[in-house]
């Protein structure tokens, strides 16, 4: 259960995104570069499931971690959310 998150792909966005060995400030580039004007203490939020994930925002995550955006989901199904802190 959600209980107090906002999304359910924070925790799968950060595994990927270390998997790839990239920090957040990093990420937050690739992301920028793609056009998506977004701070790193946003994407924070975001991967701490403190932050919304609109769905037209999940396209653009994908193509920034190289997966399509139902794996996204697929992974979130599979895993238990990760409790932040």
């Amino acid at each position: 259960m959600l209980k107090n998150k906002k999304n359910i792909l924070g925790p799968v966005i950060r595994q990927l995104r270390l998997k790839k060995d990239l920090t957040q400030e990093r990420f937050v580039a690739k992301l920028n570069l793609l056009g998506w004007d977004l701070s790193r203490d946003t994407f924070a939020k975001l991967e701490s499931q403190v932050r919304w994930i609109p769905d037209s925002e999940v396209p653009i995550l994908a193509a920034a971690l190289d997966v399509d955006p139902g794996e996204l989901f697929k992974l979130a199904a599979k895993k238990p959310t990760i409790k932040a802190g």
